[in-house]
C-alpha cells in the first residue's frame, strides 16, 4: 500500500469527517433546493415575457419580493428561536411550494405582486433556522467548516440551476414553476424526517427565559459585525446587479456576462472545498477581514479592465476572497448568539445580507451613471471600509469567541 493511499482517508477526514448525520441531512436537503432554485434569478425575464409586464412593473414587482425577503429574515429567526428549527424551516419549505404552483398559474398583476411578496416572506425563511441548527449540532472548532459545506453546496446547486432553468424556461415556464416546488417540498420532508429538533427547552443551559429581541438588540458587537456585513454585501452584490449592466453599456453581450460570471461557481466549487478546514482553523476576524479586501480590490480592478479575459480576471479574484470568507461569518454568529438566540442572531445576519442586497443596484446604477471607474474604485473603498471595521472589531470578536 502506497503512502499516497494512506494519505486518503486523513485528507477525506478532514475535509469531510467527523460530521453528524443530521448535517448531512441538512447538506442534502440545501443541495437539492439550491438545485430546484429556478425561478428566481429568471423571475424578471419571466415576468416580462410569459406575463408580458414592462421593465418598470416588473422592477416593482421585484422590489415587493425583495421587501418580503428582507422582513422574513427577522420573523423566521423569531420563529426558529420560539417554535423550532425543524417546524421552520419545513414550513417555510412548505409555504415556498405552494407559493410557487400558485405563482406560475396566476395572471393578474395584483395577485401576482401578493404572491411574490409572500414567496419573498417563504423563500428564504430557512437560512436562519438551518444556521441555528448547524450551530446546534455542530461543536465550535468544526463550524467554519459545516458553514463552509453548506456554501459548497448552495453553489454546487445554484450552478446547476442555472443551466437547468435556462434550458427549462425556453421549455416552458411552468417546468421551472414545477420543479422548484418539488425540491422545497423534498429539502422540509427530509429535514423534518432526518433532522432532530434541537431549540433549547425552557429550563435547559442557555433555554428561553429571558432576553428575545431585547437582548440581542442590546449585543453591541453583533448589531456592529451586522452593519459591517451590510456594508460587505453592497459590494458582493454589485456582481448580480450593476456589473451585468456595465457590460452590456460597454458593448458586451449577455452571453459574454454569463461567461465571466460562470468563472465565480466553478472556482468555488473545485476550490473552496479544500481551503474550508485550513482556514477555519485561522483567527475568525482576521481570515474575515482579508477575504473582504480581496473582494474589494476585485471589484476595484474592474475599472481598468475592457475585454472579457479582462472581467474574468477580476472576477477570479474577488471569487477568491469571497472562498477565504466562506463559512467564517456563519461561525461567527453562531459564537455570539447565546443558544436559546442562535435564530434571532442568524435572522439579524439575514437581514443585512437582504438588506445589502436591496441598496446594492440603488447605489451601483447611480455610480454608473457618472462612470464605470466611479462605479468600481467607490465600491472597492466601501469595502476597505467593512475591512477596517472587521480589523477594529477584531480584539472584541475574539474574546468572544474563544
Amino acid at each position: 500500500m502506497t503512502s499516497t493511499t494512506l494519505a486518503k482517508p486523513g485528507f477525506l477526514q478532514s475535509k469531510i469527517g467527523g460530521l453528524p448525520r443530521a448535517f448531512w441531512a441538512l447538506w442534502t436537503g440545501t443541495l437539492v433546493n439550491r438545485v430546484g432554485m429556478m425561478v428566481e434569478p429568471f423571475i424578471g425575464v419571466y415576468l416580462t415575457q410569459a406575463r408580458g409586464m414592462s421593465l418598470a412593473a416588473a422592477g416593482t414587482v421585484m422590489a415587493v419580493f425583495g421587501g418580503g425577503s428582507l422582513i422574513s429574515q427577522v420573523v423566521a429567526g423569531w420563529l426558529a428561536d420560539r417554535f423550532g428549527r425543524r417546524i421552520t424551516l419545513t414550513g417555510g419549505m412548505v409555504a415556498t411550494a405552494v407559493t410557487m404552483v400558485a405563482l406560475g398559474a396566476s395572471t393578474s398583476l395584483p395577485v401576482i405582486v401578493a404572491e411574490m411578496f409572500v414567496l419573498g416572506l417563504a423563500i428564504d425563511a430557512y437560512r436562519p433556522a438551518s444556521s441555528a441548527l448547524v450551530a446546534d449540532l455542530i461543536s465550535p472548532q468544526d463550524r467554519p467548516r459545516a458553514y463552509g459545506l453548506i456554501f459548497w453546496a448552495m453553489n454546487l446547486g445554484f450552478a446547476v440551476a442555472m443551466v437547468a432553468g435556462g434550458w427549462l424556461a425556453q421549455a416552458g415556464y411552468g417546468w421551472m414553476f414545477g420543479i422548484n416546488a418539488v425540491t422545497s417540498l423534498v429539502f422540509g420532508l427530509l429535514v423534518w424526517r432526518a433532522v432532530p429538533e434541537t431549540t433549547p427547552e425552557r429550563g435547559e443551559p442557555g433555554g428561553p427565559e429571558h432576553g428575545g429581541f431585547t437582548g440581542l438588540l442590546r449585543d453591541r458587537l453583533m448589531i456592529a459585525f451586522s452593519v459591517i456585513t451590510l456594508i460587505s454585501s453592497v459590494v458582493y452584490i454589485q456582481a448580480f446587479t450593476t456589473l451585468p449592466v456595465a457590460m452590456t453599456h460597454a458593448g458586451f453581450s449577455t452571453v459574454d456576462y454569463g461567461l465571466v460570471i460562470a468563472v465565480n461557481g466553478v472556482l468555488i466549487v473545485l476550490v473552496q472545498p479544500l481551503t474550508g478546514d485550513w482556514f477555519g482553523r485561522r483567527d475568525h476576524s482576521t481570515v474575515l477581514a482579508a477575504g473582504v479586501a480581496i473582494v474589494g480590490a476585485g471589484f476595484a480592478l474592474t475599472a481598468f479592465v475592457s475585454s472579457v479575459a479582462g472581467y474574468a480576471v477580476t472576477v477570479v479574484l474577488w471569487t477568491l476572497g469571497e472562498i477565504v470568507t466562506a463559512g467564517i461569518p456563519g461561525a461567527i454568529v453562531a459564537a455570539l448568539a447565546p443558544p436559546h438566540l442562535r435564530g434571532r442572531y442568524a435572522g439579524l445576519y439575514g437581514f443585512a445580507v437582504s438588506g445589502g442586497a436591496m441598496l446594492a443596484p440603488l447605489l451601483g446604477t447611480r455610480l454608473l451613471d457618472v462612470s464605470p471607474a466611479a462605479l468600481w474604485l467607490t465600491i472597492g473603498g466601501v469595502n476597505l471600509v467593512a475591512t477596517a471595521g472587521l480589523l477594529a472589531i477584531g480584539p472584541a470578536l475574539r474574546r468572544r469567541t474563544a
